[in-house]
């Protein structure tokens, strides 16, 4: 399959089927990734990986108490945990992306941008292989708890998190506007 091809079909997938990920395959792919330019090399990422259920219930746990301020968390936690839970626990990995903070906000924004080219690289990586995946940024990702939670340090922070399986049904794809209707030429 060509570049290209892969790009135009790649979708995002949130509904998995049973079939787990071979422990082996998140490492290829995660090796593969890591090819993404980054200035200076500077490599500003690392990964956290949940795919037992004790840590499916851990990541609920922490995201229902770092966003235990919203209205509509406050009205029905425990239904909602329950809802998260089902769905989580049909997931069959998580990949939470780490990116090194940097006080410097020009050299943040070229690293923020090097995670988020190794981010697309892993996705269309894992799309040749039938494996699909959601890069979610639920807002429990910037929250202390979260962060702590899941042992990430003080100078870093989280980029997002992948839910990632096996899936059976591909959606349709949503129609893109044409470069040319967003290109200036100067």
């Amino acid at each position: 399959m060509s570049i290209a091809v892969t790009i135009r079909e790649r979708r995002s997938i949130r509904h998995f089927n049973e079939k787990p990920l071979a422990p082996d395959m998140l490492l290829q792919l995660l090796n593969d990734a890591v090819w993404a330019p980054n200035h200076g090399l500077r490599e500003p990422w690392r990964f956290i990986v949940a795919e037992r259920m004790e840590a499916k219930a851990k990541l609920v746990d922490l995201m229902m108490e770092s966003m235990g301020h919203m209205k509509r968390l406050k009205l029905m936690p425990g239904k909602l945990k329950q809802m998260m839970m089902q769905h989580y626990s049909k997931t069959p990995a998580f990949l939470i992306v780490v990116m090194k903070a940097d006080k410097d906000a020009h050299k943040q924004e070229e690293d923020y941008g090097a995670v988020s080219c190794l981010i697309q690289n892993f996705q269309l990586l894992a799309w040749e292989q039938r494996i699909g995946m959601v890069w979610s940024t639920l807002e429990c990702i910037h929250s202390p708890i979260f962060s702590e939670g899941l042992g990430v340090k003080a100078d870093e922070r989280i980029v997002g998190i992948l839910l990632m399986g096996y899936y059976d049904k591909i959606p349709k794809a949503k129609s893109r506007t044409p470069a040319e209707k967003k290109l200036t030429i100067l």
